[in-house]
């Protein structure tokens, strides 16, 4: 067989797999470099499945920044013990994480969470405009209530972006 016609094959293979490559990014089938399904083991295990499913305690109970703030914020333990200093769970493996609170409370310590949806340092995003034009927390975070651990639900890509705002001209 010619040379020619097998580097041609080559170079038609290559053009015909990067026009597929670039269809998958511009259409949010792929995206890269974020954080999809990124989920962190906490220093103490939190269910927003119990709290927000079966209590129904609303995001912006803990998160209390988000009409005010550019960050949605990671709860206070101030807020934490707003119930946790009746509450107690009925489980031993519950009360001794509990526990756990109610010790870096009394000593006035934080607790190290882990940041579990992330986005590249150039974008700036604002929870408090969202959540201001009514947005629902569930259009970004997912079904937080069925999770018993907290993960990245959607890309957060600027593609993903724009399928909620359109193109960065439009807004």
């Amino acid at each position: 067989m010619d040379k020619r016609v097998i580097v041609g094959a080559i170079v038609l293979g290559g053009l015909c797999s990067l026009a597929f490559y670039i269809h998958l990014i511009s259409n949010n089938k792929l995206a890269l470099g974020y954080n999809l399904g990124y989920e962190p083991s906490q220093p103490i295990p939190f269910s927003h499945q119990l709290h927000a499913g079966q209590y129904k305690v609303d995001c912006k109970y803990c998160h209390v920044a988000t009409e005010v703030s550019r960050h949605a914020t990671v709860p206070s333990l101030n807020i934490c013990m707003n119930c946790h200093l009746t509450v107690t769970p009925a489980n031993e493996v519950g009360k001794k994480h509990i526990e756990r609170l109610r010790e870096a409370y009394n000593k006035g310590e934080a607790v190290a969470w882990q940041k579990v949806h992330l986005l590249p340092d150039h974008v700036k995003f604002n929870h408090a405009a969202h959540i201001l034009k009514g947005k629902d927390c569930k259009t970004c975070h997912g079904p937080v209530e069925t999770m018993q651990t907290v993960y990245q639900w959607s890309s957060l890509s600027m593609w993903w972006r724009e399928n909620c705002h359109g193109p960065p001209e439009n807004t």
